[in-house]
């Protein structure tokens, strides 16, 4: 039976009542912008940089709305500096991150952030939860909502390769 991975994180999003969704227009999160255009309550945010989504954030969580920030994981590079601001400040991020340089990567330019990924968002003081198994995805999401919103966290769902599958370049 194929699960509906992007299914179980908009289900998510929803019970959490998820306001906001800031994103980077990523192939391995198009399913899961289209659901989240189309709901009447959601508001999508597209962004020049990953960054920018953690500003945006912020401004979210101050006025009231949770949010979620969608990126792939050579954008997580791009986040450093900012990622200090959720951590001082303590406010609740939540990220969802489609992972590259993993299962299957024909492009040898995404594996160096791919593999350090994890470790950047650790070391940034983000919980980090990763899924290659989409059967897996709707707890995981819960789980990282729940210590998101009422931790309040910063936390890093990372989406593997395997689950989204491996792009390729010509075929």
């Amino acid at each position: 039976m194929q699960v509906d991975w992007t299914d179980a994180i908009f289900s998510v999003l929803r019970d959490w009542q998820v306001r906001q969704v800031a994103y980077v227009p990523d192939a391995g999160h198009s399913d899961l912008i289209r659901r989240c255009d189309a709901a009447d309550d959601m508001r999508l945010v597209p962004l020049t940089t990953e960054e920018e989504g953690i500003a945006l954030l912020a401004g979210a969580w101050l006025g009231d709305q949770r949010g979620v920030l969608l990126m792939q994981s050579s954008g997580v590079g791009n986040c450093i500096n900012m990622l200090s601001l959720a951590r001082v400040c303590r406010f609740p991020l939540l990220m969802l991150v489609t992972m590259r340089g993993q299962w299957g990567e024909f492009n040898p330019w995404q594996v160096p952030m791919g593999q350090l990924t994890p470790k950047v968002l650790e070391a940034s003081d983000s919980l980090v939860f990763s899924v290659d198994d989409p059967g897996q995805m709707g707890q995981t999401m819960e789980a990282a909502a729940r210590m998101t919103f009422e931790g309040p966290a910063q936390a890093a769902v990372l989406i593997g390769q395997s689950v989204i599958g491996a792009k390729s370049f010509g075929k």
